[in-house]
Formats: structure tokens, sequence, C-alpha cells
């Protein structure tokens, strides 16, 4: 027996709007992400979890009231407050025991978990430490990831796309030399290990139209090294990931690209019969005068010699 859905009706023009603004598209919204501090929360990570949460701040809820949450143990207060929000993302700071220094990033997908990642967070330096200029809000950043540990463990490899996620903010159609003002560069230690740092990107003059690049520390600086993780099967994964039909672009014949994004071609021809091609009457395939000549006189071979009975 199915399970009748409640029909929410827009009682006025605000609520219509905001009930399509959480219909599913086919382009989503930008990836909205809630930032939760527990009761318990030192006071450097309340300030780690500020900073992270003023790179990515027009797209992010500040959840200023001090929760006592346990996602590893009880998700569902969380996946009611993404519900409510309709956010996908989430970054949750608190103090254990064995962990004080513990911070969780995890996303949803259709309101409910899809993965979630359990960092210690160590040596911490926050924007403030930095007595250089910083970058206006809203910046969209550069990402770096360094270290073959992102591609070898498949933890590594989550929390690359969970930081992908995190920090990417607005999709950009078009960007301008000028617009590259921050880098956030992530390198993998280990397998378990990885150092953040960001910097501030100065455009120089060089002489020629290229700019010379150069890299201001600009903070924050922390290493992260993952202690749990709950990580989506397979099958999730791949609803998460399914492209829709309206987007997909249509299969050309015989035609397809390469690793480097080359366009190849193939073509198709029927079997050509060689038979009957006229050769004779060609100048590449004639011989001149004079090797028929040598050729006429040299066919004697050892010539000279007597029969003798």
């Amino acid at each position: 027996m199915g399970v009748i859905r409640r029909v929410v009706k827009p009682r006025n023009a605000r609520s219509k709007r905001a009930l399509e603004k959480r219909e599913p598209k086919n382009i989503e919204n930008t990836k909205q992400c809630l930032y939760f501090v527990g009761k318990k929360a030192a006071q450097e990570m309340r300030q780690c979890h500020k900073d992270l949460y003023s790179l990515r701040k027009h797209n992010s809820l500040y959840m200023g009231r001090k929760h006592t949450l346990a996602p590893f143990e009880d998700i569902l207060p969380i996946e009611r407050l993404a519900e409510k929000h309709d956010a996908s993302l989430f970054c949750y700071v608190a103090r254990t025991k064995k962990h004080p220094n513990n911070m969780v990033i995890g996303r949803m997908f259709n309101h409910h978990l899809l993965d979630m990642i359990e960092l210690d967070v160590s040596d911490y330096r926050g924007l403030a430490h930095f007595r250089t200029p910083k970058v206006s809000e809203g910046t969209k950043p550069c990402l770096a990831f360094s270290g073959v540990a992102f591609e070898d463990d498949p933890t590594l490899g989550v929390l690359k796309n969970l930081l992908l996620d995190l920090f990417r903010g607005v999709e950009a159609t078009a960007v301008r030399l000028q617009g590259f003002e921050m880098l956030l560069q992530f390198v993998a230690l280990d397998s378990a290990t990885v150092v953040m740092r960001g910097y501030r990107i100065l455009l120089k003059k060089s002489g020629v139209r290229t700019p010379r690049i150069e890299l201001e520390t600009m903070g924050p600086a922390l290493t992260l090294s993952v202690k749990r993780s709950h990580l989506a099967s397979d099958d999730l994964m791949k609803r998460a990931c399914r492209t829709p039909k309206q987007l997909r672009a249509n299969r050309v014949k015989n035609i397809s690209k390469d690793v480097f994004g080359s366009r190849l071609g193939r073509v198709h021809m029927t079997s050509q019969d060689l038979g009957g091609l006229q050769t004779r009457k060609m100048k590449a395939l004639k011989k001149g005068k004079k090797k028929e000549e040598e050729e006429e006189g040299g066919g004697g071979g050892g010539g000279g010699g007597m029969d003798v009975e």
C-alpha cells in the first residue's frame, strides 16, 4: 500500500516563490552550507569556524545558537535543519574528550545524508594572524590540490570532492584575469593528513602582456587529520551524480574526443578495386630510356666463353 504524500499549496506569492525555488531543476542553485557550533567548542575552533564561513559567506547560514549534535550517532537533527533551510552542505565544530578540536563536514542528497568526514584540526592560524590585506567578501577562490594520496586513497578522494563543494561557490560562466584574487591550496602529506593554506594572488608587472604572479600568505592555515568517515554507497553516489536527460549531449555517430579534448572523426570508405588501375601511362611508373638500354645490353650475363664438344 503506497503512502500518499501531502501536497503543500502556497497561500501567497511569497510562499509560491519559495516553493518554486525548492523544486528540482535541471541546473540546481548554488549549494547552501549550514555552519553549526557545539556547546563545548573551544574558542580557537570557533574562530576557525568563522574564518571558513567568511570564505563563502554569501551562500551560507551561520547558526549562532550552540547545538549539541552527534552526526555519526544521530544525523536526523541535521537532516531536518538542512531540509528547513534548503541546504545541502554542513560544517560542525565541537569538543569531545578524545578530540578537542573536532570538525565534521558533510553533504546531503535529497535532504538525506550522502557522506561526511570527521577531521581533527591542528596548527591553526587564522586570518587575523597574518597582517596582510584581505580579499573582498564573495571572492571566488582558486582551488589547488597536490599529492598522490588524493587519487590513491578513497577517503581522501571523497574529502577532495567535499572541499570542492564547500569552497566552490557560484559557478562562473566567464572569468577575467583580475578576478583571480585568492588561492586555497590543499596538500596531502599522507593518507590521513591534509595541509590547508590560503594565499592572496598579486599580479605584478612583467614587461610583457602576461603579468608576473606572486603569492602572499593571507590565511587561514591549518592541518586536517582524518578520524572517521561515512562514505556513500556506489548506488547512492550514482543516483546523486546522475545527469538529467535534458542536459545530456546528443551523441554524434563516429565522433569522439581524446583525453586532451581534441575532436576526432572516423570516415568509412568502401573497398577499392585496384586491379583495373591504369599504370602504363603514369610518368612516375615509366622506365627511363637509359635504364632500358642498360637492361637490354646487360642481359647476357657471363658472355665471352666457347662451346667445346
